[in-house]
């Protein structure tokens, strides 16, 4: 399988390779979950994404993204993020980054809590605080800062799809809030 190589040194696959891929292979991915901080280190607010799928749905989502060939973790987090949050969101990334779970989409419901139609996927998933101004990019339509509280609410999660309503209980949960 050959891929493209843009000047910055990324490897792209065409929509064929990945495709093609997506059908063999798990694809690895990684989900950031933005965060406002008070200075006590207490979490004040959780970012959320709304966003326009491909078929025209709109759903509330985290920061995701594959990882690309030879990219380390950390650089796929920061590309993702500045990707949806915009270049002056100032994310925290610590110096050895380990996620809080893994989650594990199938494109077979039911077999995780999570699930992605197009692929198995394995996705590494991070609390990551932001300190900078953010301004939803690409596709993301509107960024939205909830309380811990207001995030557990059961009609917030339900405009979550694949599962990610449940990564951010599990994010909330590993937070202590």
């Amino acid at each position: 399988m050959t891929s493209t190589t843009s000047q910055s040194g990324s490897s792209w696959l065409t929509r064929e390779e990945l495709d093609a891929a997506r059908e063999r292979l798990p694809i690895v991915y990684v989900d950031a979950i933005p965060i406002r901080v008070e200075t006590d280190g207490h979490v004040r607010a959780i970012g959320l994404l709304l966003r326009a799928s491909g078929h025209g749905a709109i759903a509330r989502s985290l920061v995701s993204g594959r990882v690309l060939y030879h990219e380390r973790i950390r650089t796929a987090l920061m590309r993702h993020l500045e990707k949806d949050l915009g270049p002056m969101s100032l994310p925290r990334i610590p110096a050895s980054p380990q996620p809080f779970t893994v989650a594990e989409y199938f494109p077979t419901p039911g077999v995780t809590p999570f699930h992605d139609p197009r692929q198995h996927a394995i996705s590494l998933a991070y609390v990551v605080p932001v300190e900078g101004d953010c301004a939803p990019q690409q596709d993301a339509l509107e960024l939205t800062w909830f309380t811990p509280e207001e995030c557990r609410d059961e009609r917030l999660l339900a405009e979550m799809t694949g599962g990610q309503g449940t990564l951010l209980l599990q994010a909330l949960a590993h937070l202590g809030v």
